[in-house]
């Protein structure tokens, strides 16, 4: 916990995936919340993709973080603040595309929720 999902269109334009994920994760290790190895993140292509409804230029990013249930409003509207500026910072913004960026934080179920870690 917890679990970072980056979901992008395709079309971005010089977009990095890697880079972007060690952007988010620093995001996240710097709003003291979690622990540096507890944060898991992971980064999907989407190569089928609409935005509105008419033919325009579009491209966006969406960021979607699971936490363990328990969180303030007050800190999970700043960790959304802080790893959208690090989305922002992520996506080059030079095109003549519309590149939507969003945030959103969802709680996982604290009762439902496994984990185990292996060491070698």
């Amino acid at each position: 916990m917890p679990h970072l999902t980056l979901e992008y269109s395709t079309n971005l334009a010089s977009f990095s995936p890697a880079r972007a994920l060690a952007a988010l994760n620093t995001a996240m290790f710097d709003s003291g919340l979690f622990s540096e190895p507890d944060i898991k993140s992971r980064a999907l292509a989407l190569e089928h993709f609409q935005v509105g409804i008419r033919p325009a230029p579009r491209a966006f990013a969406h960021v979607r973080i699971a936490l363990l249930a328990g969180r303030s409003d007050a800190e999970r509207k700043e960790l959304a603040e802080a790893v959208l500026a690090a989305l922002r910072s992520a996506v080059d913004a030079s095109t003549e595309a519309e590149i939507q960026l969003s945030v959103e934080t969802v709680d996982l179920d604290r009762g439902s929720y496994a984990k185990a870690v292996l060491n070698g």
